[in-house]
């Protein structure tokens, strides 16, 4: 089954439909049934989207102003196996030419050698009314051993179970922060040249989703600066960087000695 995947594997192509309401602009309203079957069957397949540089939007109806429609049905999905082997995989949307769809660029470092993400906890998780459900369906042990044992095979299931619960759920934040900046000015543009109720209405929800993330990001940012001094409602990335590259510096090892004193 595909679940059971322990090879690496790439898939990517046109999938006729979109992840989430933001990857689509103009024309009817998302069918929100089609959304979550597509949700279910990728995260199903344990596989998760590779972003993306360039426009969110892959594909155009190649008609203008109100007729006009643009969707990201194109994508590149890989396992943990594939991100873990090619940790340089990058995708790139290119210009439409001939097509009514973007060509996607597929490029590997091959200088990259292949790590292993060690995993984080994010403090932001357990606000969400589905994070207690997922700790308590894998905080199970179905055998009997050593309590040790048994508490080591539960903290790693819950691990897998949470990882692939976030990238569900969350997917890349800082991913989502990006393609919704474009789709807000893309709205922005609409709103100003047509403005709607209905125009006026995707705007709102859009910049309501856009606000919703970069509180995420305030969270991710202010974990790991380890700043639990830090005032709500402040966002300040260059200070987060100084501090995360400070304390990165002060870990750094430069010298190790063994036991002839070299």
């Amino acid at each position: 089954m595909a679940r059971d995947m322990t090879v690496p594997w790439l898939v990517g192509g046109d999938f006729n439909v979109i992840w989430d309401e933001e990857e689509k602009y103009g024309g009817l309203p998302v069918s929100l049934n089609e959304v979550d079957d597509f949700r279910h069957c990728i995260n199903t397949c344990n596989l998760t989207d590779l972003g993306f540089k360039e426009s969110i939007f892959t594909w155009w109806n190649g008609r203008s102003e109100d007729d006009c429609i643009f969707k990201r049905l194109d994508l590149c999905l890989g396992n943990m196996e594939l991100q873990q082997t090619f940790p340089g995989l990058e995708v790139t949307h290119l210009s439409k030419i001939r097509s009514d769809h973007c060509p996607m660029l597929l490029k590997y470092d091959i200088e990259s050698t292949p790590i292993k993400k060690s995993f984080r906890f994010l403090n932001f998780w357990v606000k969400h009314a589905s994070f207690k459900d997922v700790v308590r369906e894998n905080w199970k042990a179905d055998f009997s051993a050593n309590p040790f044992v048994i508490f080591n095979y539960k903290l790693k299931k819950l691990k897998k179970a949470l990882s692939t619960w976030s990238r569900a759920t969350f997917g890349d934040i800082f991913q989502k922060i990006t393609s919704l900046e474009e789709v807000v000015l893309v709205h922005e543009r609409k709103f100003k040249a047509y403005p709607t109720q209905m125009n006026r209405e995707r705007l709102q929800k859009v910049q309501a989703k856009i606000i919703k993330y970069l509180a995420l990001e305030e969270d991710i940012r202010r974990q790991k600066a380890g700043m639990t001094w830090f005032k709500d409602g402040d966002r300040n990335t260059k200070l987060f960087h100084a501090q995360v590259n400070g304390r990165r510096k002060r870990l750094k090892l430069k010298n190790i000695k063994n036991s002839l004193g070299n």
